[in-house]
Formats: C-alpha cells, sequence, structure tokens
C-alpha cells in the first residue's frame, strides 16, 4: 500500500493518559531549557590537620557546600544528548504538566531529525545519555533514519492542508477501542497514525490515491472499512487498520501485519520502533502526539498552506554549524 508515510517520516509522545501516561516532536512536546547538567557539588571538610588532643573530644566535621554554574554542552553531540536526556526523562515523568508536553516533544522531534542528519553523532551521543535511554535513543534513530530512506521528497510541496490533531485522549480511545475488539497492541495502532499522517495533522491524498488518517487505498477500505464507515473519520479508520493487522497475523506475528499495511522492511522496522516504546512506557505517546510535519526537510506547520511553510528548523542549522 502506498502512502504518504516516505515523505512525512523524512521529516524524522495531557498529563493524563488513562491507559498509561510519549514525544513525541509522542505526540506533545514541551521542553526543557537548553543546557547540560550543573557540574560540581559539595566539598566534603574535616577536622583540622592536627588532629583531636586526648582530653578533648574531636571536632565535628565541616561541610562547605560549593554550587557550580551550569555546564554548557560545546559539541553537537553534546546538545544532542542534552536536549533528548531532558525531553525524554521529562516526557516520561508523570509529574511534568501537561503545558509543558507541547515544547518537549517538538524539541524531541528535533533533536532526533538532527542525529537522523548526522548519523556519525549516534555513538557519542549514546555515550552521552544515561544508560536507561540509550534504547530509546536508538530506537528514534532508526526509526528516522529508515523512514528518510524509504522515499525521497518531490521537488514540490504537496497539496495538503495540515490541521490540528484530535486531542490526545481521543486518540487514545480510538486506538484502544479497536485494539481490545481486534487484539492488536494499541500502540502499533498509534505508530502507524504517527508515521501516516502525524496523527491526523495531514489531510491530503497521495499520489498513488491513498487517503484518510490511516492512509487507505479505496480498494483496501472497501475491504477492511465496512459498510456505512467513513474513510476520513479517525475511529473508522483506527479500526480498519485493526482489521487490515489482525487479518494479516497480529497479534502474534506483527511484522508481518505490518508488512501487509506497507510492503517495506523499512517501514515494518520504523512502526515496530515507536510501537515498542510506547509499549515500554505509555507516556511515550505524549511526546509523538506533539511531533510536526516535515517534507522532507521543509516544516509544514498547522495552518499549511494558509501559513507558510518554513525550510530547515532552527536546531538543526545550529548543530551544524557546531559540528564545523
Amino acid at each position: 500500500m502506498v502512502r504518504l508515510v516516505s515523505v512525512v517520516a523524512a521529516g524524522v509522545l495531557l498529563a493524563a493518559c488513562s491507559a498509561g501516561g510519549p514525544s513525541a516532536g509522542g505526540p506533545s512536546a514541551g521542553g526543557p531549557s537548553a543546557g547540560g547538567p550543573s557540574a560540581g557539588g559539595p566539598s566534603a571538610g574535616g577536622p583540622s590537620a592536627g588532629g583531636p588532643s586526648a582530653a578533648s573530644p574531636p571536632a565535628a566535621p565541616t561541610t562547605v557546600a560549593t554550587t557550580l554554574p551550569p555546564v554548557r554542552p560545546t559539541t553537537a553531540a553534546g546538545r544532542l544528548a542534552s536536549t533528548i536526556t531532558r525531553a525524554e526523562t521529562a516526557i516520561r515523568d508523570p509529574a511534568t504538566r501537561p503545558s509543558q508536553l507541547r515544547a518537549l516533544g517538538r524539541a524531541q522531534q528535533r533533536a532526533y531529525r538532527a542525529l537522523v542528519r548526522q548519523p556519525r553523532l549516534l555513538p557519542e551521543v549514546l555515550a552521552l545519555v544515561p544508560p536507561a535511554l540509550r534504547r530509546t535513543v536508538k530506537a528514534n534513530a532508526l526509526a528516522g533514519a529508515e523512514l528518510r530512506k524509504l522515499n525521497r521528497p518531490a521537488s514540490r510541496l504537496p497539496r495538503w492542508r495540515i490541521v490540528a490533531p484530535a486531542p490526545a485522549t481521543a486518540l487514545l480511545a480510538s486506538y484502544r477501542v479497536a485494539g481490545a475488539k481486534l487484539a492488536v497492541p494499541w500502540q502499533y495502532l498509534a505508530a502507524i497514525h504517527l508515521v501516516e499522517t502525524r496523527m491526523g495533522r495531514i489531510r491530503g491524498t497521495s499520489s498513488a490515491g491513498a487517503r484518510g488518517p490511516m492512509q487507505f487505498l479505496p480498494a483496501t477500505w472497501r475491504r477492511y472499512g465496512g459498510r456505512g464507515r467513513n474513510i476520513d473519520a479517525t475511529g473508522d479508520a483506527v479500526l480498519a487498520a485493526a482489521r487490515l493487522l489482525r487479518a494479516n497475523g497480529a497479534p502474534a506475528n506483527m511484522a508481518a501485519a505490518l508488512y501487509a499495511y506497507n510492503p517495506s522492511r523499512r517501514y515494518v522496522h520504523a512502526v515496530t520502533a515507536y510501537a515498542e516504546q510506547m509499549r515500554a512506557d505509555r507516556r511515550a505517546f505524549l511526546g509523538y502526539y506533539q511531533w510536526q510535519v516535515y517534507y522532507g526537510d521543509t516544516l509544514l506547520p498547522e495552518g499549511y498552506p494558509l501559513l507558510p511553510s518554513h525550510a530547515a528548523d532552527q536546531q538543526t542549522t545550529e548543530l551544524r554549524k557546531g559540528s564545523r
């Protein structure tokens, strides 16, 4: 099935998530400020060098606290590692305010886009992020790289409209209802939705004629959509996607099911990577939910085409300069 996914992905997760609780850009993104963790800490002092006399008790140890200013990363890899660590940690923290998620998810997305564009930085970034985040960083970088290779965007911008997605709670309800009905992990439905149309932000038809939030070709929709269902309605489209996956091996063989959805190993790898992040931590959805639409390296903001597109995101430009 030919879809919008390749070009959307080339542009490589509310606090109350009812079942759990990304990044993304799932999808929220509020972000911590740029910079690095503070260096230093309290220095321990002790008794005088001469030591206590036999007749008097030992002097109480003295502690002098020293606070050093925050250390700002000076390399491209350091800045990426700092941004990713802050965003991923905050997105997964239940104490993070819903108002922060938008900035966090978008900072997360920009950092992974920059990492996909400069894959030589990945080993250094992995060495700099906390060990608990290394698998997450590798998975998101892999997904972005696979989708970027899947296809190249056309020279002209697409004739799409970019709209605000439905509320995260509404999307989660659609995924969970369909997933429970057909025994398909809801995280895979969310990951397909993310890759295909950035969770409903893209309104338009692909060059092959696929349409709707889950990008169905008309013939495929007739088979899985159901009588009286609307290809452009999120609930109907997510349910049809679950039917397709179930008919082709889900949940026992998700790779085969995804390949039936889009016969590309790169697509299967990318969707699996995002889905497994949400299975590992349901709050990953909150970051992905905030991820924006990129056509190649051009940002198509909500409101496009009435609002203008933007060539390259600022962070990628800054990282390029820092890596020279």
